[in-house]
């Protein structure tokens, strides 16, 4: 099966880089340099995933992004950065974002990404069609409407990113199991590169503000000092 990607990325030489590539990986990729018009161009085809730069002409990626995630129907958004700090990776991952790749990257691992947000996806779909109209997972303070991606923490619905949701959900599907950051990098992303374990920890870091009520007392995702990570088995 042949995907559709859509790069916008102002930078031609990485445009047609990334392009060359995606081919690699049976993938048909359309670029469109400025930000506006990848907006526009993605409003009228019909896409797989967007390949976003985040620094563009007439309209930045975040703006782009933050655009096709209010809009109707779920497309996996890798975004490309020529930032490092972890502020402008969070930003990007805020504002709906699958996964982020630093420039310059590698293509062995470009390819790895794409391929692991692909599996993500397809794992997603056949999971919605083999679940029942209404699933709620409802753990003590969270209630996790699956079929929605709604989560409610104390009654009050909670703002997740797609990433925060689908880690929330594979811990709260598996109560008191011990993960380390490499097997969670491996359920919830799709890839297991080595030396990727502080993405977990942003994420999991980010997750406790948002459903904790006590940050530094943690009432759900527990720590597992010199393992990594649990979901408490009782709340």
């Amino acid at each position: 099966m042949t995907h559709q990607v859509l790069i916008i990325e102002d930078d031609p030489d990485i445009a047609r880089l990334v392009q060359m590539h995606l081919n690699d990986i049976d993938c048909q990729a359309d670029i469109v340099t400025d930000g506006s018009q990848g907006l526009a161009t993605f409003k009228r085809g019909h896409y797989d995933m967007v390949v976003l730069d985040l620094m563009l002409p007439g309209m930045d990626g975040l703006a782009i992004c933050r655009e096709i995630r209010s809009g109707e129907g779920y497309v996996p958004i890798l975004m490309l950065t020529a930032k490092s700090s972890e502020l402008d990776r969070v930003v990007g991952l805020e504002m709906g974002a699958d996964d982020y790749l630093t420039k310059p990257f590698s293509v062995l691992e470009l390819q790895a990404r794409i391929k692991a947000l692909f599996r993500r996806t397809a794992a997603l779909s056949h999971a919605k069609e083999h679940m029942p109209a209404q699933e709620i997972i409802q753990y003590g303070d969270i209630r996790i409407d699956v079929t929605r991606h709604q989560v409610e923490v104390r009654g009050e619905p909670v703002e997740l990113t797609a990433r925060e949701f689908d880690l929330l959900l594979h811990f709260a599907s598996n109560p008191g199991s011990v993960y380390s950051r490499v097997q969670l990098l491996d359920a919830v992303w799709g890839y297991n590169h080595e030396g990727y374990e502080h993405t977990v920890n942003t994420h999991i870091n980010r997750l406790r503000i948002k459903i904790e009520a006590d940050v530094a007392h943690p009432k759900y995702i527990l720590t597992v000092w010199g393992v990594g990570y649990k979901f408490a088995e009782k709340c």
